[in-house]
């Protein structure tokens, strides 16, 4: 496999302090690699600067070879990366449906004068967003419920939703922050069935999660963090037996569950 987003050297400083001090990693072209580490540790931060939401100090970002770091986040959307956040961000009053078409307006084709006075190109454009949606809306176990308002709907499926409408813009690279935090077990595990079935079709994640078991099953390389330095990286028989990881983050006891799970 080849790499599709080249991270090199990257840092930011906020003030004297280096949030992410000269981190360097690469993640494979329809692979998943992990971003773990202690709270505090950069794995956020890394993934707004990749995303454009945070200026670097100094460093370099490259997806599919082409080097993104001074383009704007809309702008690194159209060149396909798409992301979710750790706090869910919909539009509680929108239909199921019309947040998943929201997702689609990059690759959306009609003008703005064919959109205000819906013309047939803004129809054709429209009703093939909408036959789009419910294709991922029906990827996502999301289907029945298109009419619904999105506020309304349980945690899990609120989550399930969010990772419907960054498919929606068909992305090359999926940044996932915190997926299955505060979710119960059984939402757990369908989100981990939804990724793996996004894993099968060949697309390409970045992932932050703090459930170990969840990361060590899903994830072929991984990467660990630790005060904004990256401190291990390999894959997850790897990374869960390095000293410095067991020390630094996973502690002995969660360490051997993943071992005896392994």
């Amino acid at each position: 496999m080849s790499a599709l987003l080249q991270i090199s050297s990257l840092t930011v400083r906020f003030g004297g302090l280096a949030a992410v001090d000269d981190v360097s990693f690469d993640v494979e072209q329809g692979g998943v690699h992990g971003l773990i580490g202690p709270n505090g540790a950069g794995k956020t931060t890394c993934f707004n600067l990749i995303s454009g939401l945070v200026p670097r100090t100094s460093g370099q970002v490259l997806l599919a070879g082409e080097n993104i770091e001074d383009l704007t986040s809309w702008q690194r959307a159209r060149r396909g990366l798409a992301r979710t956040f750790q706090n869910i961000r919909l539009f509680p009053d929108m239909s199921v449906l019309e947040v998943v078409m929201t997702g689609m307006h990059l690759r959306m084709k009609a003008g703005l004068p064919a959109i205000l006075a819906r013309l047939g190109a803004f129809r054709s454009d429209e009703r093939a967003a909408v036959t789009r949606a419910m294709e991922i809306l029906d990827f996502v176990g999301l289907a029945q419920e298109a009419r619904r308002r999105c506020g309304d709907l349980p945690y899990g499926d609120q989550r399930r939703l969010e990772i419907g409408r960054a498919l929606a813009s068909d992305p090359k690279l999926l940044l996932l922050d915190e997926p299955a935090a505060g979710m119960n077990p059984s939402e757990t595990r369908d989100l981990e069935a939804l990724l793996g079935r996004m894993k099968q079709r060949g697309l390409t994640m970045l992932l932050v999660e703090h459930d170990m078991h969840f990361v060590m099953r899903l994830c072929d390389q991984i990467t660990v963090l630790n005060f904004g330095r990256k401190i291990a990286e390999g894959t997850p028989t790897q990374v869960r037996n390095n000293p410095k990881v067991v020390e630094a983050y996973l502690g002995a006891k969660v360490a051997h569950s993943l071992e005896a799970g392994a």
